[in-house]
């Protein structure tokens, strides 16, 4: 198949892109190095691969392809707090392009969505059928509302127009072509450990994240993509196993096989307090869930760090 992947220079974009190829698929990738990078790209390699550096706010150029990884959009909350608007924009109108496109090639389209459109939940674990707990103009609202917003487009462009949208709500992922100063909770204590300065805990350090490998979540997209019938329902793809932030820091200590020293910070203006999805129905409908326990994934990435940072 030939498969476009928009915000292909990113973390997760490159790591699909290399996933397709490896599996015989050709890749058509397009993004604007916001925050993807060239070395991502690079990453990827020339074979079955081809570039296309664009601004997914626009109308997507015209491609022959048979489908689309939607995934181009700011998604680190120091990235997209960065300029709100330009990630409420591309949230919002990139996604307008993407199930636009795809409406008029009539090809499938996966629209990477977030656990945070879940906000800081009063449910847990959060299934697809609860509706969130959003602060709708909050700092990080750019990015929540700007995800619940693309997703009611998608869902009312398959209800009123036939279009085969299939909507990933994707938790906390980690892994190799991370940036080293992307602001997730993994990079910054792997990078900063690396470093042999301390870690930064943000509030008491009591509050749960599910982290997912990202060969895992990459997984789950291109089964979610590739299925055979639509998918007209949200599907939560993450890491059931919860964890607190200290526990994440005694995980690294374990596997870097020393003790790290900690500096506290207060807690960032709705930061969900605990994170963790109910897979059931991807283990259902796409017989999916992750592999990679989360020992070996921190293993993978420290190693990733340490040939990254010692090139830099």
């Amino acid at each position: 198949m030939r498969i476009a992947i928009t915000g292909v220079a990113g973390f997760i974009g490159a790591n699909a892109a290399k996933h397709a190829i490896s599996a015989g698929h050709h890749v058509v990738g397009l993004d604007n190095f916001y925050t993807g990078t060239r070395s991502n790209v690079a990453e990827i390699g020339t074979a079955h691969f081809e570039f296309i550096e664009h601004d997914v706010r626009q109308t997507l150029p015209k491609l022959s392809v048979d489908a689309l990884l939607h995934l181009a959009c700011p998604a680190s909350p120091v990235h997209y707090q960065r300029d709100p608007i330009f990630t409420w924009e591309t949230a919002i109108f990139g996604t307008k392009a993407a199930v636009d496109f795809a409406a008029q090639a009539n090809i499938p389209v996966v629209i990477a969505s977030t656990s945070e459109v879940y906000g800081d939940p009063k449910v847990s674990p959060q299934p697809e059928s609860y509706w969130g707990h959003v602060n709708p103009i909050g700092e990080r609202s750019c990015y929540d509302e700007g995800k619940r917003a693309a997703e009611t487009y998608a869902n009312d462009m398959r209800r009123l127009k036939g279009t085969d949208v299939r909507i990933a709500r994707i938790f906390n992922t980690y892994g190799p072509l991370m940036c080293a100063d992307d602001g997730r909770v993994v990079s910054n204590f792997i990078v900063q450990a690396l470093r042999g300065e301390p870690v930064t805990v943000y509030g008491d350090g009591s509050q749960t994240r599910s982290f997912c490998y990202v060969d895992d979540l990459v997984r789950g997209l291109f089964a979610l993509l590739l299925h055979p019938d639509p998918v007209p329902l949200p599907v939560n793809l993450g890491n059931p196993d919860e964890r607190t932030i200290l526990q994440l820091i005694e995980t690294i200590e374990h596997c870097m096989q020393r003790k790290l020293g900690q500096v506290r910070r207060p807690l960032p203006a709705d930061d969900p307090l605990q994170r963790r999805p109910d897979i059931t129905r991807a283990r259902t409908l796409l017989n999916w869930q992750p592999t990679v326990a989360v020992n070996d994934g921190i293993l993978r990435t420290i190693d990733f760090f340490a040939r990254t940072l010692k090139m830099s």
